[in-house]
């Protein structure tokens, strides 16, 4: 599976909409088996959207990311964990370690909040199940950060 990570500084990219670069992890069996560099020169989403499809990118790891923007990537079978925050390295190891969901990787003002939201790239089936039962939750209005708010 290759995993786009939108990086500006060596860090994930603030937001993905505005990202230039993005570096490419394919793993196999849970280990990396290559990395690439590769540049987004068009700043049309749709073609953005298509780029990472016509690349093979099957999960991207970003900050944060409009909503257009990431229905287009999603809708070309693309996983996407937005708000995620932090140094490339450490987010690559904690994807590949199913560590990625941790606060320590959230966009900052985000808690949790913005990955309980988005698809996780690597995650297990039950870790699955378990994000779309507390989506439902938060719609239905049980629980969750940002209830009432028209989130």
């Amino acid at each position: 599976m290759k995993t786009a990570f939108a990086v500006w500084n060596k860090r994930i990219a603030p937001v993905f909409d505005v990202a230039r670069h993005i570096h490419i992890v394919e793993t196999e069996s849970g280990r990396i088996v290559g990395e690439a560099q590769e540049e987004l020169t068009d700043d049309v989403p749709a073609r953005k959207a298509l780029h990472l499809a016509e690349l093979g990118i099957g999960a991207l790891v970003c900050g944060a990311i409009s909503r257009p923007l990431q229905e287009m990537i999603a809708a070309y079978g693309i996983r996407v964990a937005s708000f995620v925050a932090g140094d490339l390295r450490e987010v690559i190891a904690a994807r590949l370690g199913g560590r990625l969901e941790k606060d320590v990787f959230a966009m900052p003002g985000c808690g949790n909040q913005g990955l309980r939201r988005s698809r996780v790239p690597g995650g297990s089936e039950q870790e699955e199940r378990a994000m779309r039962g507390r989506n439902r939750d938060i719609i239905a209005g049980r629980g969750g950060r940002g209830q009432g708010r028209g989130v």
